[in-house]
């Protein structure tokens, strides 16, 4: 499946790089860290054989554009969900299915908050929502998330420390977080990497968001009752038990049509186990 790129336009000054393939109803697939839309290489392909399929960069990755942040809105995950919305509307899409894995989640479970109309379907990736991450990392058992605290901080440092040595700091969470290193080949690693080289103040400022203006965000919509009302499908791997808390149980107010499991592939589970999400995907989709 041969899959045609293109920037579109999103937003004031926005372009989003995005692959497009495939004929049917449509599906948009939102990428993690530190990565680009070439995670989605395996699962796309399937799905695109009965569905369109887009897979943009997020704003401030890849080949998308990267505003400036001046007021810390700019990678609000409210704003990022917007261009989504956006990038389905511009192929004349009003209402599509989403799977986000990562960064890419935080961005879908947004738009689903925000835009329950817009959204069909919606699938998670291996991520808890902003306020039950920052909520369960507690103690020594926090520090595998230490680049969450690093990136938090007031602009300059976090980014002048990424800056000296990107490809060790972007590289060290390929390796890591990655069950089947052979799921990321040399080419696509080298891709990710030269990627993230070129992004650092906006993969930092998306990061920055998700510990302000993304917490006031979702703060507001727990404290009004808001939750996903469409189905949600939450394939992640065991944290709960590495870290002390349920999974499923966190998960359930958020989403009362509900679909969770856990999986024994890596972080990189699109890359690592593509057969299992899609399998997972086209059984969201029949819902």
């Amino acid at each position: 499946m041969n899959f045609d790129l293109q920037q579109v336009p999103v937003a004031e000054h926005v372009s989003l790089n995005v692959a497009v393939a495939g004929r049917g109803t449509p599906v948009v697939l939102l990428h993690g860290f530190p990565q680009t839309h070439l995670m989605w290489r395996h699962v796309a392909a399937d799905l695109a054989a009965d569905h369109t399929v887009l897979c943009p960069d997020l704003r401030g990755y890849g080949d998308s554009d990267k505003p400036a942040d001046p007021d810390g809105q700019a990678y609000a995950k409210r704003t990022m969900a917007a261009d989504i919305v956006a990038l389905a509307r511009a192929f004349g899409h009003e209402r599509f299915a989403l799977a986000g894995h990562d960064r890419g989640a935080l961005v879908a479970i947004r738009a689903g908050l925000d835009h329950p109309e817009v959204i069909s379907h919606l699938a998670i990736l291996d991520v808890l929502p902003t306020l039950d991450m920052w909520d369960v990392l507690r103690g020594k058992d926090a520090a595998v998330a230490f680049h969450l605290y690093l990136m938090a901080q007031p602009p300059g440092l976090p980014e002048q420390l990424i800056g000296a040595a990107p490809d060790a700091f972007f590289g060290h969470f390929l390796d890591l977080w990655a069950n089947d290193p052979a799921a990321i080949p040399a080419d696509v690693r080298a891709a990710y990497l030269r990627a993230c080289r070129g992004a650092v103040p906006s993969i930092v400022a998306d990061y920055r968001a998700s510990a302000n203006i993304d917490v006031e965000h979702d703060t507001a919509d727990r404290e009004a009752g808001h939750h996903l009302r469409m189905p949600v499908t939450v394939l992640q791997q065991d944290w709960g038990a590495a870290l002390g808390y349920d999974a499923t149980a966190l998960w359930r107010p958020w989403a009362p049509d509900l679909v969770h499991r856990t999986v024994t592939a890596g972080h990189y589970l699109a890359e690592e186990a593509p057969a299992e999400v899609v399998k997972a995907l086209r059984e969201l989709l029949d819902r």
